[in-house]
């Protein structure tokens, strides 16, 4: 898979902010919507006082058909946290198509649907990667696919600091494996970072304490000063029943007679 790095994907979204459906390529590129879950993401889904967005169904491409069903999978059918910032984007987004709706008037098509084309009809998904292709051309930026902002979607919650099991509820994945396994190739450069920010670490605390470094064995005995020596142990003879060879003195005793004491 191709991903963009974080600065292009900030790019993209700086080159797109006047796209009518800007606020889509975000949902998608920060929070790795798949395109038939915005395409068929409805205001009913969306609570902005709450900040989050029920994926509750997706819109499909048959052909020239499109369908309404189910997410992906019983995973897909997911709570997705919305930032602040992209709160008050959806706002400013709902402002602009009411104001869309005034000026179509008895033409615009009241679908309910978030994303919707110039008359208020719901999108076809199709059309939404024909138009990122479009556009992706006009930035410049090296080509990727819609699907690949979701990955770099997985990507840059990662690099934000974000331990894999919540970026599968994120993603909607079914499983964490199926989210490691995925995403290996694209988080090599996250665990080479991991890498050198544990080894940063441990040589910080080791510069915060100098005393406790080991030292060489050549230093150790010149800090033992001329003045000591090291007198090897004499070698202990030991008996089988444990006692040693080396015989013990006898305290010395006297052959002398004890003293008479005379009458008086």
């Amino acid at each position: 898979m191709a991903v963009w790095t974080t600065e292009q994907t900030a790019t993209f979204l700086a080159f797109v902010v006047s796209d009518r459906l800007a606020v889509m390529w975000w949902l998608i590129a920060l929070r790795g919507l798949r395109r038939g879950e915005a395409a068929g993401l409805r205001w009913a889904d969306v609570d902005l006082d709450a900040g989050v967005a029920m994926i509750e169904q997706q819109r499909i491409a048959n052909g020239q058909m499109i369908t309404v069903g189910p997410p992906k999978s019983a995973a897909s059918r997911r709570v997705v946290a919305l930032d602040r910032h992209t709160v008050r984007l959806l706002r400013e987004h709902r402002r602009r198509q009411r104001a869309e709706q005034k000026a179509v008037g008895e033409c615009w098509g009241e679908s309910g649907y978030v994303f919707t084309a110039e008359d208020g009809a719901p999108l076809n998904p199709d059309f939404l990667t024909r138009r990122f292709r479009r556009l992706v051309g006009e930035s410049e930026l090296p080509p990727v696919r819609l699907h690949d902002l979701r990955h770099g979607a997985a990507s840059l919650t990662h690099s934000a600091g974000v331990d894999l099991k919540t970026v599968q509820a994120q993603l909607g994945h079914s499983s964490i494996v199926l989210t490691a396994d995925t995403y290996t190739s694209v988080l090599i450069d996250l665990l080479a970072h991991a890498a050198e920010a544990t080894a940063r670490l441990v040589l910080a605390a080791a510069a915060r304490n100098p005393g406790h470094r080991y030292r060489r064995e050549g230093s150790l005995r010149k800090s033992a000063g001329p003045a000591e020596t090291f007198e090897p142990r004499r070698p202990v003879n030991r008996r089988s029943n444990g006692h040693t060879g080396v015989k013990r003195r006898r305290p010395p005793t006297s052959h002398r007679r004890p003293t008479k004491i005379k009458g008086a």
